[in-house]
C-alpha cells in the first residue's frame, strides 16, 4: 500500500527537454481543421466532415502534407 503512496516532483522542466511528436502536432492541425469545418458546415457531422477530409486525401495520391489548411477546408467542402 506504502509503494503505491508515492509521490513525483519536478522541480523544474526545461522546454528543450520536452519532445513533442510530430504526429501530436499532426493530430493537433487535424483537430484544428475538424473544428473549423464543423463551424463552417453545421449541418454536417463530425463523422462526414472527417470522411470527407478523408475522402480528399485518398483523391490526392494518400496524402494531404504540404496543403495548406485552408486549401484543405476548401476542398473538403467541395466535397462535402
Amino acid at each position: 500500500e506504502n509503494s503505491l503512496q508515492k509521490t513525483f516532483t519536478c522541480t523544474s522542466v526545461n522546454p528543450s527537454d520536452v519532445f513533442v511528436s510530430p504526429y501530436a502536432l499532426n493530430l493537433s492541425s487535424f483537430t484544428k481543421l475538424i473544428k473549423r469545418l464543423q463551424e463552417r458546415h453545421p449541418e454536417f457531422s463530425k463523422q462526414e466532415i472527417v470522411e470527407a477530409v478523408q475522402e480528399l486525401r485518398k483523391i490526392n495520391k494518400g496524402v494531404l502534407s504540404g496543403l495548406a489548411i485552408s486549401s484543405i477546408e476548401e476542398k473538403t467542402s467541395a466535397i462535402l
